[in-house]
């Protein structure tokens, strides 16, 4: 099943997911007619209970599918939504047409909510929000935008009056774990294909009458970010495993450290071997690179994640920091 439905999704994403599809819509292109594509596969449901009209897959079984949107480089917020839409179901909450982001934010003076940073703000049609206590889905079409950095994020404010017309979510919901899961599971596809794309390259660069993946010392450039792909994938299938939508905040700080790491290093190695056209618009490689390093920073980088390990191991266990190895990386 986990094969089937990986290969539906690799085939969709191949003939509508391609390189220039995600530059158009990272140039202002709307997202609307790919999203509706992507909606119609039912993709996007695939948490929700199978009494709500979903799959009722558990989060470990999508993991593939979330590495997909990374290793195509989706433009829009299809891992979210997924993750998204499985909480709403949960909540008993009526889940909205539309792409659904995940963020984390802050109550003004005012009253109003500001979340800074949100991935695929630009491009989502909700946001499900959370500023600790209290929980609700937002419409963006509501909100303030301030673009961000990478051209799919903005910064969104909503007025005291705009939040009191969201629909709440009962209960105390950590979404900045759920976003983490999803951007963990988004840079281990990535990493995958720059891997791929990085070692094509360094067979077909022709550098002294040979290949230059023939040098030694790219051999070792290629090792290492071999090593950092693999284990960063790991890393991201033990931040999915859990039985139901909701992953385990632990298992969560691993995958989102650990990838976060491998984002950085392994995006340099591939620009180091790939030389001064990997920097070029025109190449496919930045495409992938970008993304790594805006999803090491969505929802904390390593050294937050590493001082919540650190955390977790002082001040609420006993014992050895191999007992917290352990605990969080036992999936039997």
């Amino acid at each position: 099943m986990d094969d089937l439905l990986t290969h539906a999704l690799q085939q969709l994403l191949q003939d509508q997911c391609t390189p220039q599809l995600v530059r158009a819509i990272e140039g202002g292109q709307p997202p609307g007619e790919f999203w509706a594509k992507l909606e119609e596969s039912g993709f996007a449901d695939a948490l929700v209970p199978e009494s709500g009209g979903g799959a009722g897959l558990a989060l470990g079984d999508v993991f593939p599918l979330l590495e997909l949107c990374g290793s195509f480089a989706v433009p829009v917020p299809l891992a979210q939504t997924m993750l998204a839409r499985a909480l709403l179901a949960t909540a008993g909450v009526e889940r909205p047409p539309g792409s659904i982001a995940i963020a984390t934010g802050s109550v003004g003076e005012s009253g109003g909510w500001r979340c800074t940073h949100v991935s695929f703000g630009r491009v989502a049609d909700w946001v499900l929000a959370s500023t600790g206590e209290t929980t609700v889905l937002l419409p963006v079409s509501q909100a303030r935008a301030t673009a961000g950095v990478f051209p799919l994020d903005a910064t969104l404010e909503w007025s005291e009056t705009a939040v009191a017309q969201g629909r709440r979510v009962a209960g105390r919901h950590d979404l900045q774990a759920l976003q983490a899961c999803a951007a963990a599971a988004q840079i281990a596809g990535a990493l995958m294909s720059v891997f791929a794309r990085t070692l094509q390259h360094a067979n077909d660069r022709q550098q002294f009458g040979r290949p230059i993946g023939k040098f030694q010392a790219i051999q070792h450039q290629l090792s290492v970010l071999s090593e950092h792909t693999f284990v960063a994938r790991m890393a991201a299938q033990l931040g999915c495993h859990a039985a139901a939508g909701t992953p385990d905040r632990l298992r969560v700080a691993v995958a989102k450290a650990r990838t976060s790491e491998a984002a950085l290093e392994s995006a340099a190695i591939a620009h180091s071997i790939h030389g001064a056209i990997g920097f070029t618009a025109e190449f496919d490689l930045q495409l992938y690179t970008r993304r790594l390093h805006a999803w090491r920073q969505a929802a904390g980088s390593e050294s937050y994640w590493h001082t919540v390990l650190g955390e977790e191991l002082v001040d609420r266990r006993d014992g050895l920091a191999l007992d917290l190895v352990r605990a969080a990386t036992d999936v039997h």
